[in-house]
C-alpha cells in the first residue's frame, strides 16, 4: 500500500467529530511531521480550533479553510488569557453547535492544563476527547541527541514546571535535588537563578551539566549547554528564548560523546 493511500485510510477510519463537541488534542513540539494521525484528522473536520501561543504556524496551516481559529495563548511575563475565559470559550462554541478543536502545544495533559479543561467540559455536559500528543518535554531532547534514559547512567526522569519557583515553598526543590536523577523543566527559562539555587542549596553538584533547548524540532532550533553553576550566565550570553525545555543531568553528557563520533548530525542543533 502506497504512503497516501494508508494515511488516506487511517485518517478516513478515525471517530466522527461530531457538532457541539470538543476535542483537546496535543500538536506536539512545532514540526507538523510530528502530529498524531488523529490530531491531523481533527484539525481537517474542526470548524472552530482554540490554540494556545506554542502551537507552530506549520500546525496551523492544516486546519479546515472555513475554521475560525482562536487564539487563547499563555506565556509567562506576557498578556496572556486567562484559563477561565478559554474555559468559557469552549463552552460557548460547544453550545453553539461547533466542531471544537482545542490544539495545545506538546500533551494537552503535560502542563497544558487540559485536566482543568476536560473537568469543566464534563460539568457543562459538553462531550469530549483527549487526542494525545508528543510532549516537548521528551521530544526536544530527542531533538538535540539527550537521551531521556541511558543505561549506566540513570533509571529514571522527573518532568517538572519551574513557573513560580522565585516564589513558592510548595515544592521541595532539595528532596528533587536528592534524587540524583536528571531533571526535565517546562518553564524555566526566567526562574533559572531561582532553581539553579534551590538545586545547589539541596546538595547537587555544581558541575552538573545543563541544556537548555528552544524552538525544538523546527529550523530555528537551539541549544545551551553548561553546568548547574554556569547555566544562568550561559544563558544570558545565549539567545535562547522562552518557551524553552531544561534538563539537568549527566544524560546531557550523551550528546558530546555522540558528537565526537558523528561531527555533524542531521537536526542536532550547535
Amino acid at each position: 500500500m502506497k504512503n497516501s493511500d494508508a494515511l488516506s485510510k487511517l485518517i478516513s477510519d478515525a471517530p466522527e467529530f461530531e457538532a457541539g463537541h470538543v476535542w483537546l488534542a496535543g500538536a506536539g513540539p512545532g514540526d507538523p511531521r510530528l502530529l498524531t494521525i488523529d490530531a491531523v484528522a481533527a484539525l481537517g473536520e474542526a470548524d472552530c480550533v482554540v490554540h494556545d501561543s506554542l502551537v507552530s504556524k506549520g500546525v496551523l496551516e492544516l486546519a479546515n479553510p472555513k475554521a475560525e481559529l482562536v487564539h487563547a495563548g499563555k506565556r509567562g511575563g506576557k498578556p496572556s488569557a486567562e484559563q477561565a475565559d478559554i474555559i468559557g470559550t469552549l463552552i460557548e462554541k460547544a453550545g453553539q453547535g461547533r466542531k471544537v478543536l482545542r490544539l495545545k502545544g506538546g500533551d494537552p495533559y503535560v502542563f497544558g492544563r487540559g485536566g482543568e479543561e476536560v473537568f469543566a467540559l464534563a460539568k457543562a455536559g459538553i462531550p469530549f476527547r483527549v487526542i494525545p500528543g508528543i510532549t516537548s518535554g521528551l521530544a526536544a531532547l530527542s531533538a538535540v541527541h539527550v537521551p531521556a534514559t541511558m543505561r549506566g547512567i540513570n533509571q529514571a526522569f522527573v518532568f517538572v514546571t519551574g513557573h513560580g519557583a522565585e516564589t513558592s515553598d510548595a515544592f521541595d526543590w532539595q528532596a528533587l535535588a536528592k534524587l540524583g536523577q536528571p531533571i526535565i523543566l517546562y518553564m524555566a527559562i526566567k526562574n533559572i537563578r531561582a532553581i539553579a539555587r534551590h538545586l545547589l542549596d539541596g546538595g547537587m553538584n555544581p558541575g552538573i551539566p545543563v541544556a537548555a533547548i528552544s524552538e525544538a524540532t523546527t529550523p530555528e532550533q537551539k541549544i545551551c549547554v553548561a553546568t548547574l553553576s554556569t547555566i544562568e550566565a550561559a544563558l544570558e550570553k545565549s539567545d535562547i528564548k522562552p518557551p524553552a525545555i531544561v534538563v539537568v543531568g549527566e544524560i546531557v553528557t550523551a550528546r558530546a560523546k555522540l558528537l565526537k563520533l558523528i561531527p555533524e548530525i542531521p537536526g542536532a542543533a550547535k
